[in-house]
């Protein structure tokens, strides 16, 4: 099926007028207006085999933004083990990274490219795809998002992937996004171990039809 908007013609106008408008309680991390079930402000940290499968069949050409950095899980694999330039940041303070940085109110990019596990909730998710194109649609970056799997079949974000189709996506199998004991939380609950995941990368270079390949993480622990 032909793409309705080549990826290597998106601009900065034509994506921001794609951008889904998040709710701001929850960009703002307002945790009374958190969902029982979600973790505040959507803490959800990546597992370092996820990273590493990644980075073993993508290849980033300059420094790197992690805007969703957390406690570190992506940044710290990428610059440890693949002596990457990374800026991190993050809304909240974990400790790691510069905190109290609003990544969809961000007008310039920070680095060349982009890759982050965002925040899915209220939103979030799709606001963060679509400021993450925007802005690197002036470095000529990739961007890389670790998104659940059903992601990718929603009736709702149909159009938009179709519109900003990404240039590959990497199914990874057995991984688990879950903050451990050292947040205070336990085993992650069964529904949520049962959770699929894949990297969907946007690359200006990439000219043709969507590519999709497998992952396994258990090559990369």
């Amino acid at each position: 099926m032909r793409a309705l908007l080549h990826l290597g013609k998106l601009t900065r106008s034509n994506v921001a007028t794609l951008q889904p408008v998040p709710r701001r309680e929850a960009r703002r991390g307002d945790t009374a207006q958190v969902l029982p079930f979600r973790i505040p402000h959507e803490f959800y940290p990546t597992p370092p085999e996820a990273v590493r499968a990644l980075m073993s069949v993508e290849h980033f050409d300059g420094p790197i933004w992690e805007p969703a950095c957390g406690d570190g899980g992506i940044a710290r694999v990428l610059t440890d083990e693949f002596s990457q330039q990374v800026v991190a940041t993050d809304l909240v303070d974990y400790g790691f990274g510069t905190p109290n940085v609003d990544f969809l109110e961000q007008r310039v990019a920070r680095a060349k490219h982009i890759v982050t596990n965002p925040p899915y909730g209220f939103g979030l998710g799709d606001a963060f795809a679509a400021r993450a194109l925007w802005l690197t649609a002036a470095t000529g970056g990739k961007v890389a998002f670790l998104l659940n799997l059903t992601s990718l079949c929603h009736a709702k974000r149909n159009p938009w992937f179709r519109a900003n189709r990404p240039a590959r996506i990497w199914a990874i199998d057995s991984i688990v996004c879950w903050p451990d004991e050292r947040h205070g939380y336990g085993k992650a609950p069964r529904y949520f171990a049962k959770h699929r995941y894949c990297w969907v990368v946007w690359d200006r270079q990439h000219d043709g039809p969507t590519q999709f390949d497998w992952l396994s993480s258990c090559d990369y622990r």
